[in-house]
């Protein structure tokens, strides 16, 4: 039996940076701390992923098996990174450096509890300084679309991301997996 799906539409922006950047990473402010998951569970990154990608349309890795999650965290190439804020995750980001040239910054976001606290760009540039941390870091990578928060292509080009695409896409996303759709991305 074939699963529902709903159509949505996006454009993907691919975005690129070429070197680190100049000026050092603003600090985070107090309370706030960054944690890298030494041996994340598929519990904890499907927390992660499901709760800042739920107003975001993150899907894919919701259809992906728990066995292969557990090898994407056993991956040494591959590193999740989360956000604290007074002890409760606020954010995390996922850093891939698998068969990439490049360093590829998979997956960024806040809780939504976080977001709009001003804390984004802080952590964004957290998270670029510890891609360029990666050994043999030559670039790093990141994509974003219409389905993302608002805010978050000018945030990249603030950081020193420099758009490189743009590309329509169509999802077929399972209905099964729950995710509210807003009304003006439906295909």
């Amino acid at each position: 039996m074939l699963d529902s799906t709903v159509r949505v539409a996006v454009t993907v922006t691919f975005l690129r940076m070429d070197r680190r950047p100049a000026d050092p990473a603003p600090p985070l402010p107090p309370g706030y701390t960054i944690e890298r998951a030494t041996h994340p569970s598929v519990a904890f990154y499907r927390y992660l992923y499901n709760t800042v990608g739920a107003d975001y349309v993150w899907w894919l890795r919701r259809t992906v098996p728990d066995s292969e999650i557990a090898e994407l965290m056993a991956d040494r190439h591959v590193s999740i990174h989360t956000l604290y804020h007074e002890g409760e995750p606020a954010g995390f980001f996922e850093l891939d450096s698998r068969n990439w040239q490049d360093v590829n910054l998979s997956y960024f976001g806040l809780m939504p509890h976080a977001v709009g606290t001003g804390i984004g760009y802080r952590f964004l540039r957290a998270a670029i300084e510890a891609g360029w941390d990666m050994v043999g870091a030559r670039g790093m990578t990141v994509n974003t679309c219409t389905a993302d928060h608002p805010r978050a292509l000018p945030t990249y080009l603030r950081s020193g991301f420099r758009q490189t695409r743009q590309a329509r896409e169509v999802w077929n996303i399972p209905t099964r997996l729950g995710l509210r759709i807003p009304p003006h991305l439906r295909a």
